[in-house]
């Protein structure tokens, strides 16, 4: 097997134009159930999507998240974002997460899926972590989605430190978080999807 290229350090990331995501017109947060069909009717027809998670942050020793609270679900053109304090949506959700035909793709997801265990009592099916692919590909160091849009794009991924550590069980979202979360999953697929992954067309 042929070594494979260098990741691109910090410092090299920090020089690169930004990678260009999703603006908040191509943003859904289901919160009716027009929409939670919308949703699943684009992401099933699209067979593959990219897929990530939030919850909100822990800052005392033995706090328990209680996430994930924001579940989040791209394809190469929209985002759809659930928010968990939304019961009524949980259904979906878990027929979504559950679905052997709708492959959902990320980085490091192993933390996200032990929570989705918890909190839906599913088990998430056709999942594909692409940490795991880049290792397959001699990769020794973790890749996350960073070092991937620089490696794949040569372009800088942008995640807002402000954003990160938000407060995602908040009932109604900012316009960063919108965009910082619909992104994670976005950056996913079109990673995916660059590295010629797709499974074939149905």
């Amino acid at each position: 097997m042929n070594e494979p290229q260098a990741l691109p350090e910090r410092e090299q990331i920090a020089l690169l134009e930004v990678f260009e995501g999703l603006g908040l017109r191509d943003i859904h947060v289901v919160d009716t159930p027009q929409k939670a069909e919308q949703a699943v009717a684009a992401l099933l027809a699209s067979g593959v999507v990219g897929f990530d998670t939030e919850s909100k942050p822990t800052f005392a020793k033995n706090e328990v998240s209680g996430g994930p609270h924001v579940l989040q679900f791209a394809t190469l053109d929209e985002a759809w974002l659930f928010q968990l304090h939304l019961a009524e949506f949980h259904e979906v959700l878990a027929g979504l997460l559950a679905s052997a035909e709708l492959r959902k793709v990320g980085f490091g997801l192993s933390s996200d899926l032990s929570l989705i265990r918890q909190r839906f009592g599913v088990e998430p099916q056709a999942v594909f972590d692409l940490d795991t692919e880049f290792r397959r590909r001699g990769y020794r160091k973790s890749v996350g989605v960073k070092t991937a849009v620089a490696l794949v794009f040569d372009r800088r991924f942008v995640k807002s430190r402000k954003a990160t550590t938000s407060n995602w069980a908040h009932k109604q979202l900012s316009d960063a978080q919108l965009r910082y979360a619909a992104n994670d999953a976005y950056a996913a697929i079109r990673v995916y999807e660059a590295l010629g992954l797709s499974p074939p067309a149905r």
